[in-house]
């Protein structure tokens, strides 16, 4: 079954979990420190996820990197990449394998970008 998960990029991930915990009760599912601190992590609100992910840049400071993006979760992230840019989609990085994932990375003909993937099983 495919999903979309929304991943957030903000300037500080360990405040950033922190509100999320406050205000929503949210639990970290995922998690990759840095240095003592939060990389990226997976959260869950009443079962709807999100990532969250240091970094904090501006999409008109980094418009390669832009604050908020989505994940595609799907059984072939190969066909999906490829017809994606078929269709008008612009290659970011071609689907290959990194932390745990098989992934590609596109962007939309609006801009939006897209990670296109799926969890590898051990």
């Amino acid at each position: 079954m495919a999903s979309v998960t929304p991943w957030l990029q903000v300037a500080d991930a360990d405040a950033a979990l922190e509100f999320y915990r406050r205000a929503w009760g949210a639990v970290v599912l995922e998690q990759l420190d840095d240095d003592g601190h939060v990389a990226v992590a997976l959260l869950s609100v009443d079962g709807a996820e999100f990532w969250v992910q240091s970094g904090g840049h501006a999409a008109a400071d980094a418009p390669d990197d832009p604050p908020v993006r989505m994940i595609l979760t799907v059984a072939d992230p190969h066909a999906a990449h490829a017809s994606a840019v078929a269709a008008g989609a612009t290659e970011i990085f071609a689907v290959g394998e990194g932390n745990g994932w098989l992934v590609g990375r596109l962007a939309d003909p609006s801009g939006h970008h897209w990670e296109v993937g799926h969890r590898l099983t051990d």
